[in-house]
């Protein structure tokens, strides 16, 4: 098992609140991680349908069997048990926790009946950090990029060709059911395929729907539902009052990449190379990185995009207490000075004092220049303001 950075956090947090609620994607290792975190308590998973069963027609009964607490998995396939640990919590000393992989309907049920009782953390795939510490070697980023960095294909050997496309209809035939009631699945997979296609853009909510030939709102509660199962998340545009007008739309990316390029039906590593979409695909691989150094620390990523109406842009603002830290991200692997356009003009406009500019790029080697830093694709989390 390669050990999980998130692991730390969880067993301090452990100590200091009854109830630990684990989210994040289907099959990234959550069941596994607490498990291995939680040996000295009994484990049940309501995707059995027996558990699923006692646990909603006799939740103080099932609660019963678990003197001293337990690692529930799935718990929101029984969001109303949550009440009942909280009254289990408030009267003894125990402790629960509780995993689950559908972000909007979990967090709400928790937020209703576990409130000031749970920590609640994300458990995403593998960080770059967590493959390399556990043996795994890449020699360029495409490597990881097309592979993604869910655990199983790691762990089992699992070829991407074999692992995402068994994912994928695994996740539409289960998890979009129990989301939300969609007839038609073969519109929603077209739909998906559609996201994936506007990697990094600016999202144009309109125009997808036009494309997938379902109306606006249809396609809002579609993406309402890849954000809720954690297949997608929108990246949010970063707001000052500039002199310049600036785009206020999110943009769109995918948890894992790997999922990512299987949908976009690029099937061998050398099919990445030439891809159109491989900048976007980077710029998922490098934001995703940055978002799970944050989560693995248990912090919230603060995490956003600049972009002007004349599209000038930043890919990563970090709101730091020191005031907003600008990244650039070029899938280029050649360090050239011109990179550090874009993070210029934003440094003049907002008159920010940025101690050094930073582009994140596909090279091998961190390098400083007179004009700012080249950051390696393999070395984000080692240039992170985080303490």
């Amino acid at each position: 098992m390669i050990d999980r950075a998130l692991s730390g956090k969880i067993n301090a947090l452990r100590k200091k609140y009854p109830v630990l609620t684990l989210t994040g994607p289907r099959q990234t290792g959550k069941t596994t991680l607490l498990k291995a975190l939680y040996k000295d308590l009994p484990y049940v998973s309501l995707e059995d349908l027996d558990n699923r069963s006692a646990a909603s027609t006799d939740p103080r009964g099932f609660l019963s069997n678990f003197p001293i607490g337990a690692v529930i998995d799935e718990i929101q396939q029984v969001p109303s048990l949550l009440s009942y640990i909280q009254t289990v919590v408030d009267s003894k000393d125990v402790h629960f926790a509780l995993s689950g992989s559908h972000n909007f309907q979990l967090l709400q049920s928790i937020t209703q009946s576990l409130a000031g009782r749970t920590a609640i953390l994300k458990l995403l795939p593998f960080s770059y950090t967590e493959l390399v510490l556990g043996g795994f070697k890449f020699d360029n980023y495409e490597q990881i990029v097309f592979r993604g960095a869910y655990p199983r294909i790691y762990d089992k050997g699992i070829e991407p060709i074999d692992f995402y496309p068994s994912y994928t209809n695994t996740y539409i035939e289960r998890d979009v059911r129990q989301i939300k009631n969609i007839e038609d699945l073969n519109a929603f997979s077209l739909f998906l395929r559609l996201c994936a296609g506007r990697i990094g853009q600016v999202l144009n909510i309109q125009s997808l729907a036009t494309d997938a030939g379902i109306s606006p709102n249809t396609a809002k509660s579609w993406l309402s539902v890849l954000e809720a199962s954690y297949i997608i998340y929108l990246h949010k545009p970063h707001f000052q009052n500039f002199n310049k007008r600036l785009v206020k739309s999110p943009k769109l990316y995918f948890y894992d990449t790997g999922l990512a390029c299987s949908l976009l039906h690029i099937n061998a590593l050398d099919q990445l190379a030439t891809h159109y979409l491989k900048g976007g695909l980077f710029e998922n691989y490098v934001i995703n990185e940055v978002m799970k150094a944050y989560l693995n620390l248990g912090m919230n990523p603060p995490l956003y995009f600049w972009q002007s109406k004349d599209k000038k842009e930043v890919d990563i603002i970090i709101d730091s207490p020191s005031g907003p830290i600008p990244y650039e991200i070029k899938s280029s692997k050649t360090r050239m000075n011109n990179l550090f356009g874009n993070l210029i003009y934003w440094q003049k406009l907002t008159n920010a004092r940025t101690q050094s500019l930073q582009v994140i790029y596909g090279g091998d080697e961190d390098f400083n220049t007179s004009m700012g830093r080249f950051i390696s694709w393999g070395n984000i989390s080692q240039h992170l303001p985080i303490k």
